[in-house]
């Protein structure tokens, strides 16, 4: 998909559609089957200072919280039940 417009700037209406359909890919009707924090060795391996939780779906795909794009470190996951939940954190460790 070209994320550029007919100027060649970049469209994000079009990223934004581009990263769904990516992300539904990968999520979208998929079962969590297991849930862990990341080992110690798994995160020195990768240089991380923080472990995160991760979890794993029914088809082997593994989701790990990253601190951000480049993977820098281990990040949080935040979650809510919608607009009368304050939500919270599941924390790295």
């Amino acid at each position: 998909m070209d994320i550029r417009d007919k100027d060649g700037k970049i469209d994000n209406v079009k990223v934004e559609k581009r990263w769904t359909k990516v992300a539904e890919g990968v999520l979208l009707n998929k079962k969590i089957v297991k849930v862990e924090y990341l080992t110690e060795k798994e995160c020195e391996t990768n240089m991380w200072y923080k472990r995160p939780i991760c979890f794993q779906l029914d088809d082997g795909t593994w989701i790990i919280a990253q601190m951000d794009d480049e993977g820098n470190d281990g990040g949080v996951l935040y979650y809510t039940k919608g607009n009368t939940d304050r939500g919270d954190v599941i924390p790295v460790i």
